[in-house]
């Protein structure tokens, strides 16, 4: 499968963005999908990930609360609404697929299809 990640963007502390990730050559919804998010020189984060039929999600204690992910199987697509951001939100953020969902934890091992990212940037 492939993914492609939008939504990115410039917006002020307190505001809201949503980023969308959308699968193409097979169908997204075999796919558990997780939201990563990257600075430069440190170590790719989990954000939030949200299993196949859309029924069990994680989120990083970081973010509860402020974002929720969402899937639309009918359109391929995995969404994650941000809202109340933080400078500290800002990063690369990739979009991922794999068979393993754990409602425990997020790595970047669990997954083996990426999207190229979108650039979030909150201005404080």
């Amino acid at each position: 499968v492939q993914l492609q990640a939008s939504g990115g963007g410039l917006v002020q502390a307190g505001g809201s963005l949503r980023l969308s990730c959308v699968g193409s050559g097979r169908t997204l919804s075999t796919y558990d999908v997780g939201w990563f998010r990257q600075v430069p020189g440190k170590e790719r984060e989990g954000v939030s990930s949200i299993g196949s039929s859309g029924g069990n999600t994680f989120y990083a204690d970081s973010v509860k609360g402020r974002f929720t992910i969402a899937r639309d199987n009918a359109k391929n697509t995995v969404y994650l609404q941000m809202n109340s951001l933080k400078p500290e939100d800002t990063a690369v953020y990739y979009c991922a697929g794999g068979l393993y969902y754990s409602d425990y934890d997020l790595l970047p091992a669990m997954f083996d299809y990426w999207g190229q990212g979108t650039l979030v940037t909150v201005s404080s």
